[in-house]
């Protein structure tokens, strides 16, 4: 996972902006998402595989999917929040 020592110095690769680590009730969201086939990437592809974590840009608007302890910073395959981030 990732350590408090090395997350300032990780940075959104589309617009350079801090991430941070989501929250347990932003995991869960996804990954309902991701199991109900509504979860789609940034080239409008559906996700198919589970996170165990993720990290959000700072406009809260997508995340790096954190998978086998190694997260995913390639812009394509982040995970929009649009409509996922407010909750059910």
């Amino acid at each position: 996972m990732i350590t408090p020592d090395i997350l300032p110095i990780l940075r959104c690769p589309a617009d350079g902006g801090q991430l941070t680590l989501a929250d347990d009730p932003l995991i869960q969201r996804v990954n309902k998402a991701i199991t109900e086939g509504t979860a789609r990437d940034q080239l409008d592809e559906r996700v198919t595989d589970p996170i165990e974590g993720g990290l959000v840009n700072s406009q809260v608007d997508r995340l790096y999917p954190i998978r086998g302890g190694i997260p995913t910073l390639i812009v394509d395959e982040a995970i929009g929040l649009t409509g996922i981030s407010e909750g059910e």
